[in-house]
Parts: C-alpha cells; structure tokens; sequence
C-alpha cells in the first residue's frame, strides 16, 4: 500500500490530467479560433465558442482541486513551487481571467448586438499565453535550475524557468491543447465542417509528434538527469504507449473513426503526463525535495484522503451529467454567411 503522502501526490498528477485532458481542449479553442481560415473560417469560429460555452468554467474545477491538495497534503512543495514559479504563475493566472473576461464580453456583445474590439484576438492571445507558461512552470520542476538549501528555496526569478527545456516544453503544452480541440469537436460536427476539424486534428497530431520529439534532444542536452531518468523502463514504457496512441489517434481520424479518437487522443496526452510523473518520482522538485519532505504531518493527509472520495461522489456524476446535456448529439450543420 502506497503511503499517504504517494496517494497525495498521485491525485496531484490525476487532477493535471483531467485539467490538461479537458481544460486543455478549452485552451486550444482559443488557438483554433485565431488560426480559422477557408470558406468556413466563421462557422469554425462560432462551432467552437457553442462548444466551449456552457463548460469552460466547470474545467478549472480541476486546477482548483491541484492547488488544495498541494497546500493540504504537500504544503513545502506547494511553498517552493510558488516562489520559484511565481512569474510563469501569475502570467498564466493573468491569461486565464483574460481570457474569461474576453469570452464574457464577446457574449455579452453578441445579446446586446454592440459587438467590443478585440475580444476575440484577446480570447485567442490569453488561450495560447496559459498553457504555454503553464508547460514552462511544469517542465522547470525537472529542469533543475530550482535549489532548497536550509529549507530556503535559492531560484532566480527569470532563470528558473526560462530554459531552452522549459520552452520546449511550453511549446508541448500548446500543441496538447492544438491536439485534443479539433479532435473533440469531430464528434459535435458535421459534413464539412467536421472534415475541416479532421484536417486540423492531423495536422495538430503530426505538430505534436514532432514537438516531442523534439523534447528529447533537448532535454539529453540540457537536463541529462531527467533525461535519463525519463529513458528508464517504467517511465519509457509509459511514454512508449502514449506514442502508440498518438499514432492510434492519427489512424483513427484518418479512417474516420471519430469515437474511438475521443479515447486514444486524451490516453496519449494522459500517458505523457504520467511518464513526466514517473521520471521525476520521488523528487517533486528533481534532486531537490522529495514526496517525502514535501509532505505535511501524516494526520493531515490520511484525513484529506478520507474526505476526498465524498467529494468525488458529488463532484464526478454532476461532470458527467453536465457533460451529457451540453456535449450530446451535434446540432445540424448552418451554413453562415461570410467568414
């Protein structure tokens, strides 16, 4: 049996992946609806928002969820990520009420027929800013650059971050939410504009491939710990799957298999994150605090633990419900004017 702090940090990386698998998607509608084109760049545009509406707000439940459990459960690792990551943070926080203020106000603008400039170009700007400094901030956990000596946390505040492996690793994060957009919204459309989503979906797929691809080289070279902890067995293994189901995921939107792209696409962005996971196991901050040393007295925790499936009970089915009345059977296509 696991120890408590372990469970604590495993539902840490399960709420980075449900925020990353379904927020992320959220993210990329603001990248799709800036790179839109053809004859039915405004249909694109629309089909995206309608989607997005009534859950967008729903999915920062799980970055909500990740912050409490590192304050309750990991409370050391929660201080020295904060401090050290303090300018990717609150940039990314910045993009995320942006964001939200921009999609407001488009609404809002759309009811009262008084459309405001630029909400769309700061819908798409703020959509692609979070995620990137999101990857950043996630990649400089292994990058090294983040020391604790006596307990003080020894970070440069640009240098921590800013990192040939960390940029990298923002552009990974961008192109995950480029990935899983088009790919759910195969299911929501129809005809035409469901082959247009089809196209972008390959092409994010291959995008995708060859961005972490591209993190391997990068990360020998500039962070040879991680690396080679990355090409152990276990973590190797997992990362090895989430290849097999990019790959799946291609085959699948090649051959028109929308459905069964709505599991391997999230799979393989899931197999990512837990190989991450897996190669920086049992560091939080690699070399630099363990699980261990960033946990909170174990009373805390086990009692954490013990509330946290009552939550779930309420939290899970209300999703899925959610999830069941707004992302159902698509609408029928409406051809729009212009674009």
């Amino acid at each position: 049996m696991p120890s408590p702090e372990i469970l604590a940090a495993g539902a840490v990386l399960i709420g980075l992946i449900m925020y990353t698998d379904f927020a992320g998607a959220d993210f990329g509608s603001g990248i799709w609806t800036a790179l839109a084109s053809g004859p039915r760049a405004r249909e694109q545009r629309e089909e995206l928002f309608n989607a997005i509406g009534p859950i967008w707000e729903t999915h920062h439940v799980w970055l909500i969820f990740v912050i409490v459990t590192l304050f309750t459960c990991l409370p050391h690792a929660f201080g020295a990520l904060f401090i050290a990551l303090l300018a990717p943070l609150v940039i990314a926080l910045v993009g995320i009420n942006f964001r939200g203020a921009a999609f407001g106000f488009r609404h809002f603008g759309q009811e009262t027929r008084h459309h405001l400039p630029f909400t769309a170009q700061v819908f798409s700007v703020s959509s692609a800013l979070t995620p990137f400094t999101l990857g950043m901030a996630f990649s400089a956990t292994a990058a090294g650059r983040i020391h604790i000596v006596n307990g003080q946390v020894q970070a440069d505040f640009w240098s921590s971050w800013i990192t040939p492996f960390t940029f990298v690793g923002g552009l990974v994060a961008l192109a995950i939410c480029a990935f899983l957009t088009p790919i759910y919204m195969c299911v929501r459309t129809h005809d035409e504009l469901r082959e247009d989503f089809r196209k972008r979906g390959l092409i994010a797929a291959l995008v995708l491939g060859v961005v972490t691809t591209l993190a391997l080289p990068v990360a020998w070279f500039e962070e040879p710990n991680f690396a080679e902890r990355l090409l152990s067995p276990v973590p190797l293994i997992v990362v090895a799957g989430g290849i097999v189901c990019g790959v799946a995921t291609l085959f699948f939107l090649w051959t028109r298999r929308y459905i069964f792209a709505q599991v391997t696409a999230p799979a393989a962005v899931a197999a990512v994150l837990v190989g991450f996971g897996l190669a920086l196991f049992p560091y939080i901050l690699i070399d630099q605090m363990t699980i261990a040393q960033a946990a909170a007295p174990r009373e805390s925790i086990v009692a954490y633990l013990t509330i946290l499936p009552f939550g779930a009970i309420i939290l899970v089915p209300s999703l899925l419900l959610l999830y069941w009345i707004f992302l159902g059977e698509p609408k029928p296509e409406v051809k729009a004017k212009g674009t």
